[in-house]
């Protein structure tokens, strides 16, 4: 088994990193070509590494015609580092995450493409066993059905990584990777790019997992999960899943109520338990009638008693090889659910630590866009963006500039 693909950002912990994660990918743009950080840059250290690493690359069997053509225009790149050094750790909760990865536009956006691809989507399912709206919702939260794959030169990115040094053993082993791909003649060097930690295509495999779970659906010779067709990215996504231990025909989770006076002690994917017990404790589908029996599952109430409860199944467990975070394999869930035609979440989140509800939050900030203080959009997310406009409406007027709302700033902007 490879190292998970989003260990290349996390680092394979189920913390959810700014900038890597999907949710935190959208609040911002994505750096690519244009970025003068993600521009090659002279760097005299960097090209003795290059010099150096050609003969351990030669040793493992890439020839210096593949390392000609991977280093040709490659180079140095400030950003990357400047990235990988400033990761933040963010306490986003499951409200926020979902008011992005599954906000109402990436819902019909995401329709539109499962109706556009279902033909494709199911031959996929057919093969695989991944239902086509789970694969959808992958695609959906990894690149925006395609739109966001990176336009970063993956040698480019992963070598920089590998001569920094702060992960080198790792992101060499995915430069070497990245050429064997090259040398297989899948890609060409100059379509080959990514996220700015070489994370590439539709479904942003890193390079040591194409190599172990990339396919060729096509059937032209070639694994292309970079091309505008998501063909050969989609079945990839469907090929790792089903590797990894997807049951076909079992769903990933659902919605549940709880019985008052549940013991929060029995949460947690370390608790699960037979359908049969669950159901004798009183837990039963948000939707109502009885809990589906398909094999032992886990309750996780990641707002609390007082948020949304799921239980889940085995395969929850397997959307998690792919992104270990217990928001991520939610989100991928609900997605998944929702372009499926399924509803929303039945139970109320709690209010946030300001005393907020996402509706008040999304109030919050279309009444300071209306006052001039652009917060980039009324998802309910508490972004930079919305941080800089509190304060700066702050500012304006006179009071305690801190760029967190509150209750009484909703009122004063009423």
């Amino acid at each position: 088994m490879p190292v998970s693909r989003r260990a290349v950002v996390c680092g394979g912990s189920a913390i959810l990193i700014s900038g890597c994660v999907p949710a935190m990918r959208s609040a911002v743009s994505a750096p690519g070509r244009d970025d003068p950080a993600m521009r090659a840059v002279p760097n005299a250290g960097y090209d003795a590494w290059v010099a150096g690493f050609r003969t351990r690359a030669e040793a493992q069997g890439i020839t210096a015609a593949t390392l000609n053509a991977g280093f040709r225009g490659a180079g140095f790149l400030p950003g990357v580092v400047e990235r990988d050094r400033n990761q933040t750790e963010s306490s986003r909760g499951l409200q926020d995450y979902l008011a992005i990865v599954a906000s109402d536009a990436k819902i019909a956006t995401g329709r539109d493409r499962l109706r556009r691809q279902q033909a494709l989507l199911n031959e996929i399912e057919g093969q695989y066993g991944v239902p086509a709206r789970l694969v959808a919702a992958i695609w959906g939260v990894e690149s925006n059905y395609g739109q966001r794959r990176g336009a970063i030169p993956v040698i480019s990115a992963v070598s920089t990584l590998a001569y920094d040094g702060r992960r080198g053993a790792f992101f060499e082993r995915q430069l070497i990777a990245a050429l064997r791909i090259l040398q297989r003649g899948d890609v060409s060097a100059a379509r080959m790019t990514g996220s700015w930690a070489g994370a590439m295509g539709h479904t942003q495999f890193i390079p040591t997992t194409f190599e172990a779970y990339a396919v060729d659906f096509r059937g032209d010779g070639r694994r292309d999960i970079w091309s505008d067709d998501p063909t050969d990215g989609l079945a990839s996504a469907a090929a790792y899943l089903s590797r990894s231990g997807w049951q076909r025909g079992h769903p990933w989770g659902l919605e549940v109520r709880l019985p008052d006076g549940f013991d929060t002690g029995l949460a947690g994917r370390g608790g699960a338990r037979a359908v049969s017990v669950w159901s004798g404790m009183g837990v039963r589908p948000a939707a109502g009638g009885a809990l589906p029996d398909h094999g032992a599952g886990s309750i996780l109430i990641p707002a609390g008693l007082t948020g949304p409860a799921f239980l889940v199944f085995r395969n929850f467990g397997v959307i998690l090889r792919y992104n270990n975070s217990q928001n991520y394999g939610l989100g991928v869930g609900y997605l998944s659910d929702r372009l499926a035609g399924g509803p929303g979440l039945r139970a109320a989140f709690p209010p946030d630590r300001f005393g907020l509800s996402i509706t008040d939050r999304q109030t919050l900030q279309r009444r300071l866009t209306d006052a001039g203080y652009d917060t980039g959009g009324d998802d309910g997310v508490i972004g930079p963006r919305t941080e800089a406009a509190i304060r700066a409406y702050q500012q304006a007027t006179g009071l305690a500039v801190t760029g967190e709302p509150s209750q009484a700033l909703l009122r004063r902007l009423r």
